[in-house]
């Protein structure tokens, strides 16, 4: 297990970010738990108004969004400020959004998981209880702004099992920045 202040570990807080189905709280959860690290799942940061917009089967706006970015980037605060790290999952679809989480919080690196919409479709088909009903993947993909080569960070593929992905993911963590 790599600790938060292991010189091989370069982001103090990462953010596996990708559209619905990319797995993202799978990996988070698994590449937190390998790292001995804290895990935040960015759903448990949508307003109830927001959930309900989603469950309807409504894309969010960029309005919409701007309180759960608040939150999530004071999770982060919250883990820079004392000295810890920590893995969230986070759609981060848009550039501009993580700008906002990088804003202020210097430690920040991105996992940006990537797989084809035909692998996305069938995993959200088979998801049970999940407030992101499959419909919204058009949205998200129509939204998605790929990981800048300025942006701390990488893309994963994530097309495979979880297991395979969050190894990856690992291997980023260990990248020098």
């Amino acid at each position: 297990m790599l600790h938060c202040h292991d010189e091989r570990v370069h982001p103090a807080v990462l953010v596996v970010a990708g559209v619905a189905g990319s797995g993202k709280t799978s990996v988070g959860l698994l590449v937190a738990s390998d790292l001995g690290w804290p895990f935040a799942d960015g759903d448990s940061f949508h307003t109830s108004a927001s959930v309900a917009k989603m469950r309807s089967g409504a894309p969010l706006t960029d309005a919409d969004r701007q309180p759960w970015l608040r939150a999530i980037a004071g999770w982060i605060g919250e883990r820079e400020a004392a000295g810890g790290c920590g893995v969230v999952a986070c759609s981060a679809l848009k550039r501009v959004y993580r700008d906002r989480l990088r804003h202020g919080h210097p430690t920040v690196r991105f996992a940006f998981l990537t797989a084809p919409a035909a692998v996305l479709h069938g995993r959200l088909r088979g998801r049970q209880q999940h407030f992101v009903p499959a419909s919204l993947l058009a949205s998200q993909l129509a939204d998605l702004e790929r990981l800048g080569p300025d942006e701390p960070g990488g893309l994963v593929d994530a097309s495979g099992p979880a297991e395979q992905t969050a190894a990856a993911v690992r291997a980023l963590v260990e990248q020098p920045a």
